[in-house]
């Protein structure tokens, strides 16, 4: 059977690009837009099968471990979306696929019309910036940005620290209807209970001592744009209710104004604490709670998805050395899959950013590796986030968790290093954490891990 004339004309039309397949899968008609992104090189798409055009597969997608939004539409009877890994002339990308069942004269469902719409803020290859992934896990992550993206809907980044919630709340940003304005960044657990108030809603002059002229909050800063309050967990409980009266109303007011003022944005929140936890220990309201935690996303640690870290890595590199053409070897690559990153990305970031130091060549060879994590092949690695200054200072036996020859992970031997710092240092925060090569805020977070396990003090 063969689809109207009409309907292949409409199809040209359209600028976004669309295919019309049959039942078998067969592609019946493309038009000039998906041609020009999607087409192969100096090659036709029909009479081919749409999964072996986008996929390379030789059976659907739902056979070969994929989602198929056919068999979806035949189930359902209705439009289906999903978000699938294509081929493409440029290489594997992300791409939102819309399907609509088209129905003959007898109301059955004879060809389907497929929408295709790149996913520009991920990628399934290695890329200068971005997300970056293609396992399973990342996969079904991406599939839930690009649902929520075009909604205003509040979405909650769930994960643990280094999992990159700030670049998931910038895919949410970039994929949404507010792309063209700011996405502004707030920083909770940086914030002191003095300090929340004004910079999210901004000061009017003489508020407070110091205050010498009118200054606008971040939540002005993001009109018609994005906020991003990263660590939402740290908030203090005192703040929390006017946070909540933004997220309600819309308005708010500057410290020392009577004015209410209203909030054109949408929010994304995220935190690696267990909020639900902290509600019923009385840490965080239940109200805000429920505010933020619209459309949970959880972030997947790098253990649930490591088979990315080869593709992680070649990425990680182009951007901690852009001026080399570094690549690793494979028996390098293969040491580096095996580790064990309680950090994440940003550990995987830390190690190889030592490690492209390390090597004065194009290749990275395990010897480099080892130099690297400062361990002889086979012992226990020292994890990332730590510098090579730091790893001079080795750590007393007694600082090691005990267990005698128990292994001992990469997150405990971090710490043990952590804690032989904390001791031996006498000047402020900010110098230990430029000592250490980390943010203060990442300072911050893992001093708080080694107060969480010293033993209380015996009365």
């Amino acid at each position: 059977m063969k689809p109207l004339p009409e309907l292949v004309s409409f199809l040209d039309s359209l600028p976004e690009p669309h295919i019309l397949f049959d039942r078998q899968y067969r592609i019946v008609a493309a038009n000039v837009a998906y041609r020009q992104q999607f087409g192969p090189m100096g090659g036709s798409v029909v009479g081919r099968t749409c999964y072996e055009v986008s996929h390379h597969f030789q059976v659907p997608c739902d056979q070969a471990g994929e989602s198929c939004p056919l068999s979806r539409a035949q189930a359902s009877g209705q439009r289906e979306r999903v978000l699938h890994l294509h081929h493409t002339p440029r290489g594997e990308e992300y791409v939102n696929i819309e399907l609509t069942p088209v129905l003959n004269g007898e109301g059955e469902q004879a060809f389907f019309i497929e929408k295709m719409d790149a996913l520009k803020v991920a990628r399934g290859r290695a890329a200068a910036q971005g997300l970056i992934g293609r396992a399973p896990a990342f996969q079904r992550m991406m599939e839930l940005v690009a649902r929520v993206a075009p909604s205003m809907a509040t979405v909650m980044l769930l994960g643990e620290s280094g999992t990159g919630k700030e670049l998931v709340a910038r895919a949410v940003h970039e994929a949404s209807p507010r792309a063209a304005r700011a996405l502004v960044p707030v920083e909770c657990s940086s914030l002191t209970e003095t300090l929340f108030e004004s910079e999210l809603f901004g000061h009017e002059r003489g508020a407070f001592t110091g205050a010498n002229t009118s200054r606008a909050g971040l939540v002005e800063a993001a009109s018609g744009g994005t906020l991003f309050l990263d660590e939402v967990g740290d908030i203090p409980l005192t703040m929390q209710v006017k946070l909540l009266r933004l997220l309600e109303s819309g308005t708010y007011r500057r410290v020392g104004s009577t004015d209410v003022r209203h909030a054109d944005i949408r929010v994304v929140a995220a935190t690696h604490r267990p909020l639900a936890q902290m509600v019923r220990d009385g840490k965080f309201r239940e109200d805000l709670y429920f505010r933020l935690n619209t459309f949970p996303i959880v972030l997947p640690p790098l253990r649930e998805r490591a088979t990315d870290v080869p593709l992680l890595a070649d990425a990680l590199l182009q951007r901690v050395a852009p001026e080399r053409r570094l690549s690793i070897a494979p028996d390098a690559m293969r040491h580096l899959s095996q580790l064990t990153f309680a950090g994440n990305v940003r550990e995987l970031r830390n190690l190889l950013e030592r490690t492209a130091l390390m090597c004065d060549g194009q290749v990275i060879e395990l010897s480099h590796l080892e130099s690297a994590l400062g361990t002889a092949a086979g012992a226990p690695s020292v994890a990332a986030g730590v510098n090579d200054a730091a790893l001079g200072a080795q750590p007393p036996l007694g600082s090691l968790p005990p267990g005698g020859a128990a292994p001992v992970s990469l997150h405990d031997i971090e710490l043990a290093v952590l804690r032989e710092q904390v001791r031996q240092h006498r000047g402020g925060r900010a110098e230990l954490a430029a000592k250490l090569g980390i943010s203060e805020r990442s300072l911050y977070r893992k001093l708080k891990e080694l107060e969480a396990q010293e033993p209380p003090n015996k009365q």
